[in-house]
């Protein structure tokens, strides 16, 4: 099987399912249909399988135009039924892994995937998971599973880990020109996986199992949340200090070499960096260890959205109002600048907060139309000079590329920004600003 697998990867013969047609599964894809390769997306989201039927895209970093061309050409589809993988050559597992209400792992999308394709696998098919998640993940879950199906792995079906590497809005970096890191469950599984993502990803880099590969994610992910957690904290200390964490950031970025430049903000969100490195931490408690870097990094940077909303509450005391009853404007309501994606967003949890405490709130945001906190909708309100002059306090969570911040500054009163940027000595009769 390993010989005709390979042969048929050579000649771009195969046919791809991805599971999972998210920020993820659309991206890789349409790489795939790009490379020649016919790919079908299952999801069970029906709106999603209508779109790419019809041609269009609900990611941002993915055009309608190229989703479109590649539906036209036969080269991609979609639908909710999963058994199309009788059909598939290939498929890559890129379904959720979010944390649940305890904030732990919930493996629920994980394993009704990796049943589903253990149902409907068949001799020859090459199975890679990529959704982010605890090491052990894929022989404790997709394994098993296949192997009670009577299959032998590495002889009849091939199993690996490659975890994803997508960053939405990221320009340079997508994905045939990010490295790809992958593992098998054996040396065959390692090099047929490989023969096939070599057909979409220019640089794959193998380690020696699955395990390592699940680790690899967890070990960039931990690296971020850690050092984010720590200029966090050096900006809840600069303010007791009295220094402005900005100044002392950008005079320590001048260091050539020791120092990697991380910045402060009013929390962390994202599917990747709020999550991933809980699912280490919760896979160790298991194995009686405590990750304390882990651990200590997510309560300073959950901590966050509650400074901002003190930071609120200073600046509107400086004014002589309190924050019940004030009427507050919050910029930007995605977790990062240039892209529509709320998840985990601190901008949800900083609303939340200040609708507690009885203020008055609105956002907008040039991406996100509307987002629903604890069963309300609030839609996106135009950004004009009357609202802005209305708002007892302007709060910059995200800083989207399209927002004018000299104009800004102009038309409001008071601004709280998290993420410096309001730059440069403030024009008189401009706003009051108020840095993280």
């Amino acid at each position: 099987m390993k010989t005709e697998l390979l042969e048929k990867i050579q000649r771009r013969a195969v046919r791809l399912g991805v599971v999972g047609l998210g920020y993820v599964g659309l991206p890789l894809a349409v790489e795939f249909a790009q490379a020649g390769l016919e790919v079908v997306g299952i999801d069970l989201d029906p709106r999603k399988v209508e779109a790419i039927t019809r041609g269009q895209s609900y990611i941002p970093d993915i055009p309608s135009a190229t989703v479109a061309a590649l539906v036209q050409a036969g080269r991609l589809s979609a639908t909710s039924d999963y058994a199309v993988l009788r059909t598939c050559d290939a498929v890559s597992i890129c379904v959720p892994t979010p944390l649940n209400k305890t904030r732990d792992p919930d493996m629920s999308y994980v394993i009704n995937a990796a049943t589903q394709v253990a149902e409907f696998a068949h001799a020859g098919l090459i199975i890679v998971l990529e959704s982010t998640t605890y090491p052990g993940t894929t022989e404790e879950i997709l394994l098993p599973r296949l192997q009670a199906a009577g299959w032998r792995i590495g002889t009849d079906v091939f199993l690996a880990f490659s975890p994803e590497r997508i960053d939405p809005g990221n320009q340079r970096y997508q994905v045939r020109n990010t490295p790809k890191v992958l593992g098998g469950a054996t040396p065959a599984c390692t090099e047929v996986a490989r023969a096939l993502y070599e057909l979409a990803v220019d640089v794959i880099v193998p380690v020696s199992s699955m395990r390592a590969a699940e680790m690899v994610k967890l070990l960039e992910n931990t690296f971020r949340a850690v050092n984010i957690g720590l200029v966090n904290e050096m900006a809840l200390m600069c303010a007791k200090l009295d220094v402005d964490v900005w100044e002392v950031i950008e005079a320590a970025s001048t260091k050539p070499y020791g120092y990697m430049r991380f910045t402060p903000g009013p929390g962390i969100g994202g599917h990747c960096i709020p999550v991933d490195p809980l699912y280490l931490s919760w896979k160790l408690k298991s194995l009686n260890y405590t990750a304390r870097f882990i651990e200590l990094a997510d309560s300073i940077n959950s901590r966050m959205p509650a400074h901002v909303v003190a930071l609120v509450a200073d600046a509107l005391n400086e004014s002589r109002r309190a924050l019940n009853g004030s009427h507050l404007l919050v910029l930007g309501v995605a977790y990062k600048r240039d892209i529509d994606d709320v998840r985990e967003s601190p901008a949800l949890d900083v609303l939340t907060e200040l609708l507690a405490r009885k203020a008055g709130v609105s956002y907008h945001d040039p991406f996100v139309a509307r987002i629903t906190l604890d069963g309300q909708v609030f839609e996106s309100q135009p950004l004009t000079a009357a609202a802005l002059a209305a708002a007892d306090c302007v709060i910059v969570i995200t800083d989207h590329s399209q927002f004018d911040w000299d104009w800004v500054r102009q038309h409001a009163r008071v601004i709280v920004d998290t993420r410096n940027a309001l730059r440069g000595p403030a024009p008189a009769g401009s706003a009051r600003i108020v840095k993280l």
